[in-house]
């Protein structure tokens, strides 16, 4: 993903990025440094902190700040990701063992930790009130969304409403930051700063959604992970939701009964009733809409090379194939 077309404008950007990541990886505990080189080598598309590094090239901002909070952002995410695995006893992540599997849980939850302290030791060193603020509050409201995840497994009730808000809380939000930071350490006036920020919030919406129709149409190299994991932990995706309010009564209770249950025995039914109706399709229009959405957000901001890949970027969101 790194050698994508929309990484090109911003490819020094993103080396400064890794070498601050791997310079503040450093710690004198061989474990902590072992199992959390292991999972950030374990490569990811990095979207998160190019994400920051545009907004903030788009504004014109050129201090080495962004490097320091792109860090940042992707040690939220890999911290959140470690301790998603062990929540979900997930086994593979990005084509490979993920951490728990091959460190033990106790080792990835801890892990997890010190990239969560990390961060904000490098957000204090930069001494802005306003990134502590988004940064916090983003790591807050992504646990209260790890949580309401976990409230809705095995429950066939959950509707499209409360599904799309596990989505802004989970996942979107640390894409809504991202943005947002890029916009304040350019100084932008504080309209920007909220367009940049709705921004962030639609495309992680739109990348969410289309790791949705990944879970039941993609292919296991690509995606790195095993088809229906979502099912097998008894998560309500769109997908699944669709078909319960779209689908045929037989359709509807085989999912029902499956994000009960849990497990993989019901995958091969499930993708059949998935794939009979218009279910995949109707969340790619979803992932669509919060693209287009996005897009109107920066509208405002300056014609030039790093709005055109902003905008390209909402496109990519909603059309990946992996």
């Amino acid at each position: 993903m790194l050698q994508h077309p929309l990484y090109a404008l911003i490819q020094k950007d993103i080396q400064e990025t890794d070498a601050t990541i791997r310079k503040q990886l450093y710690s004198d505990v061989a474990l902590v440094r072992q199992v959390a080189e292991y999972i950030i080598a374990g490569g990811g598309k990095r979207i998160r902190p190019a994400l920051l590094l545009m907004t903030a090239r788009a504004l014109n901002y050129e201090g080495a700040d962004s490097y320091a909070l792109a860090a940042t952002i992707e040690f939220i995410h890999t911290a959140t990701l470690l301790h998603d695995d062990v929540v979900d006893e997930s086994d593979l992540r990005r084509g490979r063992k993920t951490a728990n599997a091959a460190f033990g849980n106790a080792a990835s939850v801890l892990v997890g930790d010190f990239l969560y302290s990390r961060a904000f030791q490098i957000m204090v060193r930069i001494g802005n009130m306003r990134v502590m603020q988004v940064l916090a509050n983003a790591t807050n409201i992504i646990a209260e969304g790890e949580v309401l995840q976990l409230m809705n497994c095995h429950d066939p009730e959950v509707d499209e409403e409360n599904y799309l808000r596990v989505i802004h809380y989970k996942t979107a939000k640390l894409f809504e930051a991202a943005a947002e930071l890029g916009a304040i350490i350019a100084g932008a006036p504080p309209q920007i700063e909220t367009r940049l920020a709705k921004y962030g919030m639609y495309l992680g919406t739109a990348f969410q959604l289309i790791d949705d129709v990944l879970d039941y149409s993609g292919e296991e190299i690509d995606i790195g992970k095993h088809l229906g994991d979502d099912l097998a932990e008894g998560k309500p995706t769109l997908p699944l939701i669709y078909v319960m309010r779209h689908g045929t009564k037989e359709q509807a209770e085989c999912i029902r009964a499956a994000i009960r249950t849990g497990g993989r025995k019901d995958f091969p039914a499930v993708l059949a009733a998935i794939r009979a109706s218009n279910a995949l399709e109707y969340t790619r229009e979803r992932a669509r809409e919060a693209s287009a959405r996005a897009k109107e957000e920066i509208f405002p901001l300056p014609s030039g090379q790093y709005k055109k890949a902003l905008l390209k970027l909402a496109d990519f969101a909603a059309s990946r194939s992996c």
